[in-house]
C-alpha cells in the first residue's frame, strides 16, 4: 500500500521582502502566511522549521500509541513537543537536530518499559526515519 499526501507552497518578491504561503492536500493550511522573518527573526508566524516539529511531533506520538498496544498498554495522555534546531553549516543553513520530550501518563507500564517502547517509537516513526538530523528523546513518565 502507498499512501501519498501532498502540500504546497508558493513565493513572491525577494527573499528579506518577500511572503510564501503554504496549504496542504487537507485544507488544514489554506494559503497559510510565512517569510524571512517568521522564519530568522523571531517574528510571529509560522515556517517550515515549525511545520516540521509539528509532524514529527505528531507521527512519534501516533508511533507509540501503536508500539503501546502492541504491548497491551493504553495511555492516559501522551503530549509530546519538537524543537527543530535550524544552524548556519557549510555556507547555507541545516536542520541539525530534533529534540523530542514526552510527558506520558500510562497506567501500568514501568519506567524501563517506557523508556525501552518509546525509544522504538521515536526509531520507527516515519519522519524520524526521513530525517538526517540528530534526534534526541527525552521521556518521561507523569
Amino acid at each position: 500500500m502507498k499512501i501519498i499526501r501532498s502540500a504546497s507552497a508558493g513565493w513572491t518578491g525577494g527573499l528579506k521582502d518577500g511572503r510564501g504561503r503554504i496549504s496542504t492536500q487537507s485544507g488544514a493550511l489554506a494559503d497559510h502566511p510565512y517569510g524571512f522573518a517568521s522564519r530568522f527573526e523571531g517574528v510571529a508566524g509560522t515556517n517550515p522549521e515549525e511545520l516540521l516539529g509539528a509532524a514529527h511531533a505528531g507521527c512519534f506520538t501516533m508511533a507509540l500509541s501503536l508500539i503501546l498496544g502492541e504491548a497491551g498498554l493504553t495511555a492516559t495522555s501522551l503530549e509530546t513537543t519538537a524543537r527543530v534546531s535550524l544552524e548556519q553549516a557549510d555556507g547555507g543553513f541545516a536542520i541539525t537536530a530534533v529534540a523530542l520530550t514526552l510527558r506520558a501518563t500510562i497506567p501500568g507500564v514501568d519506567d524501563a518499559t517506557f523508556q525501552e517502547l518509546a525509544s522504538k517509537a521515536k526509531a520507527g516513526c516515519p519522519v524520524s526515519k526521513v530525517l538526517k538530523a540528530d534526534i534526541s528523546l527525552d521521556a518521561q513518565l507523569v
